[in-house]
This record gives structure tokens, C-alpha cells and sequence, in this order.
């Protein structure tokens, strides 16, 4: 029997933790993403499309919600994270949003992304990848670039098989 370096057994365990840990987080969320799920369902009556935003204090309250908006408000910056934040941010009277989390069905574009960012949250959770304006790993890492000021933990892929669905269900009907 071999035994292994130190540096390989703690570099294992780190890894372990790791993953432990994302496994943790990512059932913590399940049912934020449940509701971030049935807020995008909404937008479908004002084709709008289907995203859905929940942002959620550290106690774990959930203080703002969203969905797209941009049809039905004429407003190009009507994406459901923008609608959650001024949400929450408005029942909390302050634009710092320190230690929240947003929970969102697709991985948010360079604008909501920033928005994330200005906005100090703690951590995002999102549901599909967006690889045509994805901006939190797919096209662009705004969130993780490390020339930002301000670093958001990512946890991405909760319930993506559905949130995916959603929006290729809403595209496929859209398109004829």
C-alpha cells in the first residue's frame, strides 16, 4: 500500500469540501428557483420572456422579486434581476444589498450582471446558461473578472433542466 504526500490528502479533502459544499448550497435553493420559476411563467402572458428573479436577505426573507418586464413596460432595461433588485432594494430603503442572494432562471446578461454587482450581492443562483449573452461564465465572467471591485460567489445549473425548458419551449413558440 502507498501512501500518498500530505499535499495530495488536503488537496483531496479540499476538493471533497468543495464539492460537498456545492451540493449543500445547491439544494438550499431548490425551492427559491421553484418560485424564481413560477414568477417567469408570468411574464408568458405579456410575452414577455420567461425569467424569473427572487432576491432573498440573509435571514432568508424573500424581500424582492421580478420578471421581465421590457414588452410590457416599452423599458429595454426591464429584465427580471433589475425588477427584483429595485424590488428589494426599495423594501429595504438602501441600494446595498450586502449578504443577499438573487436567485434567477437564466445566468444574467453584462447589464444585470453589473447591476449584481453594483448592488453588492453576496451570492447569485441561477437555473439555465446562456450562452448568446450570458455574462457570468458563458460569453463573459463579470461577476469573477478579477479586475472587479466587488466579487458575487456563483452557484449556476439549479433545476436547469427546467429553466432551460421553459425558455426553449417560449423561443419555439415564439419563432412560428
Amino acid at each position: 500500500m502507498q501512501l500518498q504526500p500530505a499535499s495530495d490528502s488536503v488537496s483531496n479533502l479540499l476538493s471533497f469540501l468543495k464539492c460537498r459544499k456545492a451540493a449543500y448550497l445547491a439544494s438550499n435553493f431548490e425551492s427559491e428557483m421553484g418560485t424564481a420559476l413560477e414568477i417567469a411563467k408570468r411574464a408568458l402572458t405579456t410575452n414577455d420572456v420567461p425569467v424569473g428573479a427572487v432576491v432573498i436577505s440573509p435571514d432568508g426573507t424573500v424581500i424582492g422579486t421580478g420578471m421581465n418586464r421590457r414588452e410590457v413596460d416599452n423599458d429595454p432595461t426591464a429584465h427580471a434581476e433589475i425588477v427584483a433588485l429595485r424590488a428589494a432594494s426599495s423594501a429595504i430603503n438602501t441600494w446595498r444589498l450586502d449578504g443577499h442572494t438573487i436567485v434567477v432562471t437564466l445566468e444574467p446578461c453584462a447589464m444585470c450582471a453589473g447591476a449584481i454587482a453594483q448592488a453588492r450581492i453576496k451570492t447569485l443562483v441561477f437555473g439555465a446558461w446562456d450562452t448568446k449573452a450570458g455574462a457570468v461564465g458563458s460569453v463573459w465572467d463579470v461577476l469573477r473578472d478579477p479586475r472587479s471591485p466587488h466579487r458575487t460567489e456563483v452557484i449556476a445549473g439549479i433545476r436547469e433542466a427546467e429553466c432551460t425548458e421553459l425558455l426553449s419551449s417560449f423561443f419555439k413558440d415564439f419563432r412560428k
